[in-house]
């Protein structure tokens, strides 16, 4: 199963973080699984960083790297088939990151590992 990670579970995975489920923890673990990092995750956490809304360590962009290369997780970009997508989305939901995860695992047909409950009211199957 190709699954893309929503950006909290990303850094609950690296952390350890004791909110993940078991289920994402066996999915994560699953050597048939691809599992994937959207750019704009990256994008998203560089945003809260610099305006004080996330806090992480000093080397956190040089620990997020190694993450991705020891745990396999591929880097996702994104594309204009991607973009373009979005404006096929109704409006449940607004969040700009969200939205192009949601339309990355549309066009890609991948899960989405996440929390957010929203997700489903999309035409995507989620992990959790």
């Amino acid at each position: 199963m190709k699954i893309v990670l929503d950006t909290h579970i990303f850094l609950w995975l690296i952390t350890d973080n004791d909110r993940l489920s078991d289920k994402s923890k066996h999915a994560f673990t699953n050597p048939d699984n691809e599992l994937f990092f959207s750019i704009a995750s990256f994008w998203e956490i560089c945003i809260k960083v610099s305006i004080g809304k996330l806090k992480l360590s000093k080397n956190w962009d040089k620990i997020i790297k190694d993450e991705l290369m020891v745990n396999s997780v591929k880097l996702l970009p994104i594309s204009t088939e991607h973009c373009l997508q979005i404006t096929q989305l109704p409006l449940h939901h607004r969040d700009p990151f969200d939205r192009i995860i949601i339309s990355q695992a549309i066009i890609e047909q991948m899960h989405i590992m996440t929390i957010n409950s929203y997700f489903s009211q999309y035409e995507v199957n989620t992990v959790w």
